[in-house]
């Protein structure tokens, strides 16, 4: 197991509302029963398709439980229409992948494919004890993480390659990626920032100590969406509710259709199989630029979890902080309708804003600071909106972490 990764034991949760319950699960380690969902069109949005995604999981062949020729059809009998290998290439001396181990992954998912109905991709994990991990998929080759001093060598590999990638339970391993340090060469490779991984939510990993994952690779410049992964290490991938997973929208579900969804942003963190979320800001989808400096902006939010689904949630926007996210909107939302509203946004505030579905009912297992809005238990996060309508930079705020 690599240093400091937390392996997780199923946890099984219900979340209560008013009008009823969700129920997350059953008995531990039971798997979740078959449930029906939302439908896969957005209410507010035309053009693509929601497919349900798990990009990073482990096998056999690194420090999974599980064999690898059951990983796939695992996840496409639990209602996945992409799903990823991403074993491990280590710097720490344990089982990780290898050139032939690699070929294998690769006839593995090449099997398993089935353009327009189940999207499979191949992909790795690169492993450092302390720099952190970085998910890659997309690419003819691996890089191992042995002998590495520096987060900037796996830039240098991966600024050469097709390659997407995704900075990893952020904020586990200690050197939070050089403190998320910008490098431009990689700035598109650079997709995604895992916000939900197996059963926890990322939001401040690491308080008070460290900053939240999320301020601080966003206000390092990156523009990355945000995901959430199962990142599963035993038998049942795929099966396991309240885990993360990652809600695409796509033109087509293909390799090609998947992979375009992920450069452009266009997909949200989620821990509720079958949930759909969309939403828009002034008519751009999440993950899209704002070309705006300051202005009062409409956000449409569709989010649906079908007939199961009851109580009210609470979307959340969130604005850079210094060191948390400030909250300076919170608007209650029922699941199978759509929320307008309006929020003034101002670039010299920050240059990024983030939509975040909460259950008020229950509380968050990793908090913040006492009294911030989003110590409430996370279901969904939108990828980010940025704002491009001026060159001010963000500014230190004074805000209540709670946006009060």
């Amino acid at each position: 197991m690599t240093p400091g990764h937390r392996h997780h034991v199923s946890r099984r949760s219900l979340l209560a509302g008013a009008g009823g319950l969700f129920v997350l699960g059953s008995a531990p380690g039971a798997q979740a029963a078959p449930r029906t969902g939302a439908g896969r069109a957005s209410r507010i949005s035309r053009g693509t398709t929601l497919v349900h995604a798990d990009l990073h999981n482990h096998t056999l062949l690194s420090d999974g439980m599980g064999e690898p020729e059951l990983a796939y059809a695992s996840m496409r009998k639990a209602g996945m229409d992409v799903a990823a290998l991403t074993d491990h290439a280590t710097d720490s001396g344990f089982t990780g992948i290898t050139t032939a181990k690699w070929k294998q992954i690769g006839e593995l998912t090449d099997q398993a494919h089935a353009s327009g109905t189940y999207t499979s991709l191949r992909g790795f994990e690169w492993s450092h004890s302390h720099l952190g991990h970085v998910n890659v998929w997309g690419t003819d080759t691996f890089l191992g993480a042995g002998g590495v001093k520096k987060i900037s060598t796996l830039y240098d590999w991966l600024a050469g390659t097709d390659g997407v990638a995704s900075f990893n339970h952020p904020g586990r391993q200690r050197e939070r990626f050089d403190e998320f340090a910008y490098d431009a060469r990689v700035a598109g490779h650079m997709v995604a920032l895992e916000m939900f991984n197996n059963e926890d939510d990322y939001l401040f990993e690491g308080y008070p100590k460290f900053s939240s994952p999320l301020v601080a690779c966003l206000n390092a410049g990156w523009r990355t969406g945000l995901s959430g992964v199962a990142d599963e290490h035993g038998f049942d991938w795929g099966h396991d509710e309240g885990k993360g997973r990652t809600g695409l929208w796509v033109t087509k579900n293909s390799r090609s259709g998947v992979l375009a969804a992920m450069r452009a942003r266009r997909f949200f963190a989620s821990r509720v199989s079958g949930l759909r979320l969309d939403a828009t800001a002034d008519g751009v989808r999440m993950g899209g630029r704002l070309p705006i400096a300051k202005r009062a902006v409409t956000f449409r939010v569709d989010l649906d979890r079908g007939p199961e689904f009851a109580g009210p949630l609470n979307v959340q926007v969130l604005r850079p902080g210094t060191s948390v996210p400030e909250v300076v909107e919170m608007r209650q939302l029922e699941s199978g309708k759509i929320l307008t509203f309006t929020v003034p946004l101002d670039v010299a505030e920050g240059d990024w804003v983030v939509l975040r579905i909460a259950d008020p009912s229950r509380d968050n297992p990793a908090p913040g600071p006492a009294g911030h809005a989003c110590n409430d238990f996370g279901l969904a996060y939108s990828s980010p909106w940025w704002l491009t309508g001026g060159s001010v930079p963000a500014k230190t705020s004074t805000r209540h972490p709670s946006g009060r």
